[in-house]
């Protein structure tokens, strides 16, 4: 009798311990295909909408952070920033909004799509690009004035269209574009294919764009400096994954990133 009841004995003991392993690995395995980990981890698919100046910044960052994070899939949207806003102010799935401007962010803040408060983590200035060997002897912000050259600028709501609009109004200059794109890359594009003589984009899209194009600087741009914002979405799918990735882009590593492209810090 007393070696039987020692069996059952041993054999409920060894019951509890198997219910309590495979409590503990469902509980590890929770949270579906987003969220937090064991011991905190994250994982799953972030989605960042970033302006579009930040293409090849934000690209770099985002391989860094799956390194730092191998449970993470880092998936971009890069736009116009008016355009990211409204998407966001309309439901789209994203995770983290980085704008080229406070006033795309402050849209989107204003409709309570941002949890906490945006933070700046870099700044941007334009600068004059024209095709290689700058075949429409294009000299500054007075030849956008003129109506022999073929100019290219963004669209008035997109940060770079406002910043646009600013430096020409301090220098005096009534622009004569012969196309408006949605965006600064689409804008650079115009100007690497030599379909314009000169556009005005970022300094950071100039250094993208390699030996493609020729950056010309000029002293108003110093009056239409960006600042660009970065914060969680509200309604984020993945919010565990967005405040790390927040957190990451305000690191000394992303700084020097940031600084590589040619942005300067806040």
């Amino acid at each position: 009798m007393t070696t039987v009841v020692g069996r059952v004995l041993r054999g409920v003991a060894a019951a509890v311990v198997l219910v309590t392993v495979l409590a503990g690995c469902g509980a590890n395995n929770s949270g579906g295909e987003s969220g937090s980990g064991p011991a905190g981890e994250i994982r799953g698919t972030l989605t960042v909408f970033a302006a579009a100046s930040l293409t090849e910044a934000f690209t770099t960052l985002g391989e860094q952070f799956e390194e730092a994070h191998p449970g993470v899939n880092v998936e971009f949207s890069f736009a116009g920033s008016s355009t990211l806003a409204e998407q966001i102010r309309q439901g789209a799935p994203a995770d983290v909004f980085a704008s080229a401007a406070l006033r795309n962010m402050e849209q989107v803040v204003s409709a309570g799509g941002i949890t906490g408060g945006p933070v700046t983590f870099a700044r941007n200035r334009l600068e004059i690009a024209v095709p290689k060997g700058n075949p429409g002897s294009i000299s500054g912000l007075a030849d956008f004035g003129r109506p022999e050259p073929r100019i290219a600028l963004c669209a008035e709501q997109v940060p770079c269209g406002a910043a646009a609009s600013q430096v020409f109004a301090v220098a005096g200059v009534t622009p004569q574009p012969d196309t408006r794109e949605p965006d600064v890359k689409a804008v650079l594009t115009k100007v690497t294919l030599g379909e314009v003589d000169a556009a005005l984009v970022y300094r950071t899209d100039v250094r993208a764009a390699g030996d493609e194009v020729t950056g010309i600087e000029f002293p108003e741009a110093e009056q239409a400096i960006n600042d660009y914002p970065i914060a969680p979405v509200a309604a984020a799918p993945n919010p565990a994954a967005a405040r790390a990735f927040v957190d990451f882009v305000l690191t000394p590593q992303a700084r020097s990133v940031l600084a590589t492209a040619g942005f300067d810090a806040p």
